[in-house]
């Protein structure tokens, strides 16, 4: 693994569960500083925290909106406060379909709630913590930021309406501030996962169809397993260190090659 994580200080949005919690556990097995945020699950993310510092690593918890500026802003400037800089910043914050609390519907059934809710936390926050990660970066002139897109930004499925496009754009807006910041010492790119076991939106998924991690292993994904949220966190923190150092603008593929089948 990367060893020059250690001290870093680390951004986490969306780190109350899944995803963003490995992650934060990774970071935080090499000795980075952790800031984890989520909007609604504040027991999770302080559970995130809680298991940061049983692994020795410095944690805190900042409860913050991804879709809100103001929040965001203010979350930038807590970090900055706490550890007087910004290096890796992982926006992780999203939602979609699961059958749950999302319905899966078509184009035509899909209402303006449903639609501007997922493009509020997917797209526009994307672009809220970019916007403020990168003035802080480049004051420092380094960084190095990642997010998270989805196999559903590269590749469109029915009853995905609004998750796909909002994907689609961090796809871009990833290529957006790579490209403008790439003098600055800078790095932005973006990972892709497929499906991927311990999300909420998979266990909710399985939940309502048990029979979809059977319909994925043997007919979707090529390598005929799910992913896990640690293969989504390793790929991460290795776009955050010094490992991917001349590497920008990607989007990295962590779904078992659903995007070339």
């Amino acid at each position: 693994m990367p060893v020059d994580i250690k001290d870093k200080v680390v951004l986490i949005t969306g780190g109350s569960s899944g995803i963003g919690r490995a992650a934060a556990l990774d970071f935080a097995s090499l000795g980075a500083k952790i800031v984890v945020t989520a909007a609604h699950n504040v027991a999770g993310g302080e559970e995130t925290v809680k298991l940061i510092r049983e692994a020795g690593a410095s944690g805190e918890f900042i409860k913050a909106d991804v879709s809100s500026e103001e929040d965001v802003r203010n979350m930038v400037d807590e970090v900055v406060s706490m550890h007087g800089r910004l290096d890796c910043a992982f926006n992780n914050a999203g939602i979609g379909p699961d059958g749950v609390r999302i319905p899966y519907v078509p184009l035509t059934d899909l209402d303006t709630e449903t639609w501007d809710s997922i493009m509020n936390t997917n797209l526009k926050g994307i672009f809220l913590c970019l916007k403020y990660e990168l003035k802080q970066m480049q004051k420092q002139e380094k960084g190095s930021i990642v997010n998270t897109a989805s196999i559903g930004g590269l590749k469109m499925a029915p009853n995905f309406g609004a998750y796909g496009p909002s994907k689609a754009g961090v796809i871009a807006i990833t290529r957006s501030a790579a490209i403008e910041n790439a003098k600055n010492g800078i790095r932005v790119n973006v990972v892709c996962p497929g499906p991927t076991k311990g999300t909420n939106l998979m266990s909710n998924t399985m939940s309502v169809n048990p029979e979809e991690e059977k319909i994925l292993t043997e007919h979707v994904i090529p390598m005929g397993k799910m992913g896990t949220v640690e293969d989504v966190a390793r790929a991460v923190v290795w776009l955050c260190s010094d490992f991917s150092g001349f590497i920008t603008g990607q989007a990295l593929s962590v779904d078992g090659g659903m995007h070339i089948a």
